[in-house]
């Protein structure tokens, strides 16, 4: 008996991000088995509008949970500033025969994934960032390896300081939203946690160190995100260079430096820096992120399945959810109850 299959693809936008391959590795055997077909593409939406595709099969992408690299390529290019993007995607999509795209990405994926669903391009999307800053869901994968990795970075970084009488700032990523800084710092038993969402000035991190200094406590570790602003720094943002979908290239604030040299500056206390940078997004994911990438392309073979589309998969409390993908791709901030039940917001650290 001959089987008309089904088809559809898949693709990855934006940076590394650790547990991508579980939810590959769940959803392509589920579909196979309900006689869909998957065609990954590669380098994201790029993969889509130069027709740079491949079909998936179990045999690639068992056991793939466990290993760092992504079987899929991505980017960060943004093809809508290309005129005919909309017309050559659907090209390929219907050459084909694709009824639908599986969308892993953030912020700037997600809206060119809704951009398309609106105009009749079938999506059902997964949310990915290390940021955790994707509004539709509790969390994102890939988020908890990102703050594992943080976290003994400045475990590390105590016994240098202490023993040395210095105070470290951490650099960690966050251009936008704390979530990793304020996740890692509490974890790792940082001092001070400064992120975007709740300004300090210089003169109260400051205050910090030379209160902690005159209780007998001679080391202090910051841990800062990197999309943070401090008033002295003075940047000009507007001669910042920006990326394809208009986010400013974060590595050009130094913040980690530039802190580092003021509070030293200023508390004549020995004062160091270290950028985590790229390095939290790569390597192998944690149980949690393995495990909830895993629930997420099991969600999303079942909305494929189901032929229900326009949906982002999300974690809300103990349950994978579909939520409309429209409402879903906002920003998420750190919370004000989260920020002060974890004492950053006061001087008692």
């Amino acid at each position: 008996m001959i089987v008309n299959m089904r088809k559809i693809g898949i693709l990855t936008g934006g940076g590394e991000c650790p547990g991508v391959n579980s939810i590959i590795k769940s959803l392509v055997p589920k579909c196979l088995v309900h006689d869909i077909e998957v065609y990954g593409f590669e380098k994201g939406w790029e993969g889509v509008i130069e027709g740079n595709y491949r079909q998936l099969g179990i045999d690639e992408v068992d056991e793939s949970h466990i290993l760092g690299p992504a079987l899929l390529e991505s980017s960060r290019v943004n093809i809508l500033k290309q005129s005919d993007a909309y017309e050559r995607c659907k090209t390929i999509i219907d050459n084909l025969g694709l009824e639908a795209i599986v969308v892993i990405g953030g912020d700037d994926t997600l809206g060119v994934a809704d951009h398309f669903q609106r105009k009749g391009i079938n999506i059902v999307a997964v949310p990915k960032t290390i940021d955790n800053d994707i509004s539709g869901t509790d969390y994102s994968f890939g988020f908890d390896t990102a703050s594992y990795v943080a976290t003994e970075a400045i475990d590390k970084l105590h016994t240098n300081a202490k023993c040395n009488s210095r105070c470290f700032v951490v650099e960690v990523m966050g251009r936008n939203t704390g979530w990793i800084a304020l996740q890692a710092g509490l974890a790792g038993g940082a001092h001070v946690v400064l992120i975007p969402e709740f300004p300090r000035t210089l003169d109260e991190i400051a205050g910090i160190i030379e209160d902690r200094k005159q209780n007998g406590r001679f080391y202090t570790i910051i841990c800062v995100a990197e999309g943070f602003d401090l008033e002295e720094m003075h940047i000009d943002y507007n001669s910042l260079e920006k990326d394809g979908y208009g986010n400013i290239r974060m590595e050009q604030k130094h913040i980690g430096a530039t802190l580092s040299n003021l509070l030293e500056e200023k508390t004549g206390i020995k004062t160091r820096f270290s950028v985590l940078g790229h390095m939290i997004r790569g390597g192998v994911p944690t149980a949690f992120d393995r495990v909830l990438g895993t629930k997420f392309g099991a969600k999303a073979a079942e909305l494929i399945i189901e032929k229900q589309y326009g949906y982002m998969v999300a974690l809300q409390g103990s349950n994978i959810v579909p939520v409309d993908l429209e409402q879903a791709i906002g920003r998420k901030k750190v919370d004000e109850g989260f920020y002060h039940a974890a004492g950053y917001h006061s001087y008692q650290y």
